[in-house]
Parts: C-alpha cells; sequence; structure tokens
C-alpha cells in the first residue's frame, strides 16, 4: 500500500495536537499516560512530536481518556482556524 504525502495542512494539524498533547499531559510521565491509553510510551512520543501526524482515532480516543480532556475540545484546539492553546480542559 502506497501512503500518499501529507499535506502541508495535516503536516501542520499534526503538530498542533502533538504540542496539545504535551500541554494536557503536564507533569505526568509519558510512560504513564501512554499505559493508561494502552499505546506505547514510544508511539505517544511521535504523536507528541509531530512524527504521526495522522494517528488513529481510536489512539487518540484513548490518550484523551487517559488525560481527562474531550475529543471536543482536542479537535476545536487542532482544527486550521484554531490554535493549541484553546484547549479547556474538562
Amino acid at each position: 500500500m502506497v501512503r500518499l504525502p501529507l499535506s502541508p495542512t495535516e503536516v501542520e494539524r499534526g503538530e498542533r495536537l502533538g504540542a496539545l498533547l504535551r500541554q494536557a499531559r503536564a507533569d505526568r510521565s509519558m510512560v504513564e499516560v501512554a499505559l493508561t491509553a494502552g499505546i506505547s510510551p514510544e508511539t505517544l512520543r511521535k504523536i507528541e512530536t509531530g512524527r504521526v501526524p495522522t494517528p488513529s482515532f481510536s489512539t487518540i480516543a484513548a490518550i484523551t481518556t487517559a488525560l481527562g480532556i474531550s475529543l471536543d475540545d482536542v479537535w476545536a484546539a487542532i482544527r486550521e482556524d484554531a490554535g493549541a492553546s484553546r484547549l479547556v480542559a474538562s
């Protein structure tokens, strides 16, 4: 399967997602959040650094559940016309 290159918008949205997740994780360890979400710490690290700019919905749902934030808040913060600073903790 050949994967098409990501658009600059998709890459930027992935970077906003990573920044938002790092901000929401605050001083919790990456390992703690990853294990709570049921993913590897390496996967979380790649998402937070933007190396995986388009993670699966189920992965993001698991991470947001582990962090105690809503998917609606995440989407509002990473939309093209929004910034990561708009995250509102639930």
